[in-house]
C-alpha cells in the first residue's frame, strides 16, 4: 500500500471532515500504513497540495465534499501522476457515490485500504476539468439561488425554497447543440453532461452512465409545464426522469457543443462558472486513477 497522504477539508460537510481524522488514525494504525495528514485553509489549496506531495505518496485521498475531490483530481491530472483516493465527508458526496463508493467512511476506509486500482475518463468544458457532471439550465440558478438564500436561511430548507422559487422565475434557453456532428435545436430546461450519474445532492440525472466508458452522457431535458416539472423533478433522484421521453432525451457522445443565445451559467462539479454563450464538452486523453 505504501504512503497515504490525506488531504482533509477541515470545513466540508459542516466540520464532518475535520471530524474523520480520529477514525483515519485508527484505520491507519490497524493496517499499519505510513500517512500524513494535511487541512487546507482556502479554497483552491487542495490542488496545490495534491501536486506538490503527489510524488511523495502512492495514494492521494480527498476528505471532503465534491470541491475537495475535484481540486485534489485536478492536481493529480496537472502533474500527470499520481491514484486518487476518496473519503466522503461533504454533503452531497456524488462523486462518490458516481464511482460506486460508500458514503459512509468507515466503510470507504477499509475499501481504501484493501479495495483495487480503476482508471476513469476525465472531462473537459471550455478547456476546464471536470471529472463528475457539469451542466446548464434549471439546476444551475437553483445552485445560484441557494447561495444567495443560505445568506439568508442557514438552514437544510435551503435548498428547497430555492427549489421552489427557481422553478417560478426560471425561462427556458433556447439553444443548439451539437453531438457529435448531430445538430438538436432546442428550448432547453436542463442539459448534462458527464462520466457520473449522481449531482445536486443525490440525483441520479445520468443514470446510465459510465466512468470508463470513453463517452460522455447527455440528459436533455425539453420544455415543459412549471407544474408538470414540479412533479418530474423528484423523479431525478431515482433515475426515473427518462421514462418521460416526450421531454427528456438522452445521449452518448466524445464531443458536445452548445450554443445558446442569452448566456447560461455553468455548473461545473457542483460550482457555478459566469454566464457564457458557447460551450464545448469533451474527453481529455488522459484518464485518472482512482480507488474504488
Amino acid at each position: 500500500m505504501g504512503n497515504i497522504l490525506f488531504i482533509i477539508n477541515p470545513v466540508a460537510g459542516g466540520g464532518k471532515a475535520k471530524g474523520l481524522i480520529s477514525l483515519i488514525k485508527a484505520k491507519m494504525k490497524k493496517y499499519k500504513i505510513e500517512y500524513s495528514i494535511k487541512l487546507t485553509t482556502k479554497p483552491k489549496e487542495a490542488i496545490t497540495i495534491a501536486e506538490n506531495s503527489v510524488d511523495d505518496y502512492n495514494i492521494t485521498v480527498a476528505v471532503g465534499g465534491d470541491g475537495t475531490i475535484n481540486e485534489v483530481a485536478r492536481g493529480l491530472v496537472n502533474k500527470g501522476k499520481g491514484v486518487l483516493g476518496i473519503i466522503p465527508g461533504g454533503t452531497g458526496n456524488d462523486m462518490a457515490k458516481s464511482l460506486g463508493i460508500s458514503i459512509d467512511p468507515v466503510e470507504a476506509l477499509e475499501h481504501l485500504c484493501n479495495g483495487g486500482k480503476n482508471s476513469i475518463d476525465i472531462g473537459d468544458v471550455n478547456n476546464l476539468t471536470f471529472f463528475n457532471i457539469a451542466s446548464i439550465g434549471f439546476d444551475g440558478e437553483v445552485l445560484r439561488n441557494t447561495i444567495t438564500i443560505k445568506k439568508i436561511i442557514k438552514s437544510r430548507f435551503a435548498y428547497g425554497i430555492s427549489v421552489i422559487y427557481s422553478l417560478f422565475s426560471f425561462k427556458k434557453k433556447k439553444i443548439q447543440i451539437n453531438i457529435d456532428g448531430k445538430i438538436i435545436d432546442e428550448d432547453v430546461i436542463l442539459v448534462a453532461v458527464g462520466n457520473g450519474k449522481y449531482y445536486g445532492g443525490g440525483m441520479k440525472i445520468l443514470p446510465e452512465a459510465k466512468v470508463d466508458d470513453g463517452y460522455l452522457d447527455i440528459c436533455v431535458i425539453s420544455k415543459i409545464g412549471k407544474i408538470k416539472l414540479l412533479f418530474l423533478f423528484p423523479s431525478i433522484f431515482k433515475g426515473k426522469h427518462i421514462r418521460y421521453t416526450k421531454y427528456v432525451k438522452t445521449y452518448k457522445g466524445r464531443n458536445i457543443k452548445i450554443t445558446a443565445e442569452d448566456g447560461v451559467y455553468l455548473n461545473m462539479d457542483g460550482e457555478i462558472n459566469p454566464k457564457v454563450k458557447d460551450i464545448e464538452f469533451k474527453l481529455k486523453n488522459e484518464k485518472l486513477n482512482v480507488i474504488n
